[in-house]
């Protein structure tokens, strides 16, 4: 049986870090990659067993090829503080491990549950990031702030597993807003070597709106599929919006000091 190390990527996850390593208590290694957490997020990690590194947050392509290479073992399962390993996708990945697997990485579906439903449609099931179980230096991720791309470094085609993990992506709607917010401003660096526009950031916020709630059918998961649209038009609106903000530079307007009407300054 091929060993296997997982890292979990956090910062200020105490209300959620004890679920998602408790689903991987099957690994033979699990590292927490923090950010210098300050609510107990360490300190749950640690008494699980996890092991802690600390990485300085310099986007998420860079965090997530540190914590890589903190990983031991020969094999590596990625997840995210907002994600559960299912025990349908453990016995899947040791059924792998116990033989010769056919590819170096595999996608791994995400299923997602947000306000109280399993969101079906949307673009949010089954969805995926990079890959997440691979063998170590088979794969490496880009260097953007966020929504990283990555890079295959294996001649075998990336494979997929077959059975979903858990995604749950917002603890409440307050947590909607601020990952907006977050994401957005890490976005807008992306975008910063890109002329843009106000009209651009509404054109492609609407898009998003149209794409997620019609294209994607998530006007079928109900109000949370309505919230979701309208979180994607809200985080690619301010997107382009502080890019545009960043490349204007607008200068604030200024006064010299005011005094009473025939008072001057003392020389």
């Amino acid at each position: 049986m091929k060993k296997l190390s997982v890292y979990i990527i956090a910062y200020n996850e105490a209300e959620k870090i004890r679920e998602t390593i408790e689903s991987v208590l099957w690994a033979d290694e699990i590292v927490l990659a923090d950010s210098s957490s300050t609510d107990g997020t360490v300190q749950i990690a640690e008494s699980l067993g996890a092991r802690v590194v600390q990485i300085p947050f310099e986007g998420f392509g860079r965090l997530r090829n540190q914590a890589v290479e903190a990983c031991t073992h020969e094999w590596i399962f990625s997840l995210d503080a907002d994600e559960r390993c299912t025990p349908e996708v453990r016995d899947e990945i040791l059924r792998l491990l116990a033989g010769q697997p056919a590819h170096d990485a595999y996608l791994v579906p995400r299923r997602n549950y947000f306000m109280g439903r399993w969101i079906r449609h949307s673009g949010w099931y089954p969805n995926f990031r990079q890959p997440q179980l691979f063998r170590k230096g088979a794969i490496r991720c880009g260097e953007s702030p966020v929504h990283e791309e990555y890079e295959l470094l294996s001649d075998k085609p990336v494979g997929r597993l077959e059975h979903a993990i858990w995604q749950i992506p917002f603890r409440n709607l307050e947590e909607v807003v601020r990952k907006a917010n977050r994401y957005s401003t890490l976005g807008a660096l992306k975008l910063n070597r890109r002329r843009v526009s106000m009209s651009a950031a509404l054109f492609h916020g609407i898009w998003s709106f149209l794409k997620h709630y019609i294209a994607k059918r998530g006007c079928l998961d109900g109000w949370a599929g309505f919230m979701i649209a309208l979180g994607n038009f809200e985080g690619t609106f301010y997107r382009y919006a502080k890019c545009y903000e960043t490349q204007e530079a607008w200068p604030v307007p200024k006064q010299p000091p005011l005094r009473r009407p025939g008072q001057f300054p003392q020389g």
